[in-house]
């Protein structure tokens, strides 16, 4: 956390000065727009970085690595390479940390309930892909909409305007799915709450969890139900005493989720090994 916060102080301090040569020749409109969108949206950051929970685990996930946009901005409105170097360089850092799992870790144990522990899970490969390039697009056509609004320029600015409005009124809800995607260790069993993969929450009672073991997704008949999403890299098996019954998130051809029967489920925490420890202090299996 406190990592990730000197590199967020480190873009304000130095980044400061790709802005201002990115600016320097520019009109006066467009220098104040550039100015204060860039403090903006810095000041979010910031703002996320100094309070955890869900919804600011979303929004710094969301705004942090924006400076990298706004570096790419300053290059092309003329930045010299060395002022560029001095935001990329601490914008890349406080994006590294804003997007690794022990902070991801920080902010969801922090809206946890009583003796609970929650790890987050790795994000579907699709729905994470999906998500970084609706990211992208919104986040150009709003750094890009104030400044050609200020340049005058009607045409651009219609246009990115819309797809900027377009993309925060539909789009953060979707990123924040991704915020509450937790594997659940409580005094009762296991839970797996996943609103991207499962439309129920699905509730494991420890009386019929039978083991909890590190492994990777198999497919076959006897094996266990793929949760993951998919996404690659280690998983964490779940075995039960018994057969139980998961929901599937809904789609558009089952609007209700599809049920399905298991005796065993995989499951891709973002700190596998984390969940064993964390089980074996349980003792679960």
């Amino acid at each position: 956390m406190w990592a990730a916060r000197a590199a967020w102080l480190l873009v304000a301090v130095l980044g400061g000065q790709a802005i201002g040569g990115a600016l320097e020749e520019r009109t006066r409109p467009v220098q104040l727009v550039g100015t204060v969108g860039a403090w903006i949206g810095w000041a979010l950051g910031a703002g996320a970085l100094a309070v955890t929970g869900l919804v600011p685990l979303t929004l710094v996930r969301t705004v942090v690595p924006a400076s990298l946009v706004i570096a790419g901005a300053a290059v092309l409105f003329g930045a010299e390479p060395g002022q560029t170097v001095s935001l990329v360089v601490p914008a890349l850092i406080a994006t590294a940390f804003v997007g690794s799992a022990e902070l991801g870790r920080v902010y969801i144990q922090s809206s946890a309930y009583g003796d609970e522990r929650r790890f987050g899970l790795r994000p579907p490969i699709g729905y994470l892909a999906a998500a970084a390039a609706s990211w992208l697009a919104t986040a150009v056509a709003v750094v890009v909409a104030p400044l050609a609004w200020a340049a005058n320029a009607w045409i651009v600015a219609a246009a990115t305007s819309a797809v900027a409005i377009a993309g925060l009124v539909v789009l953060p809800v979707r990123w924040h799915q991704l915020s509450r995607r937790w594997l659940v260790l409580v005094p009762a069993g296991v839970v797996v709450h996943d609103p991207v993969v499962l439309n129920d929450t699905l509730m494991l009672p420890a009386g019929t969890v039978a083991s909890v073991t590190l492994g990777r997704p198999v497919f076959g008949p006897d094996s266990a139900a793929d949760l993951t999403g998919p996404t690659p890299g280690v998983a964490i098996e779940i075995a039960l005493t018994g057969p139980t019954t998961a929901v599937l998130a809904a789609t558009p051809r089952n609007p209700t989720g599809t049920a399905i029967h298991l005796s065993a489920l995989m499951v891709s925490p973002t700190r596998p090994g984390a969940v064993i420890a964390a089980a074996r202090e349980r003792h679960l299996t």
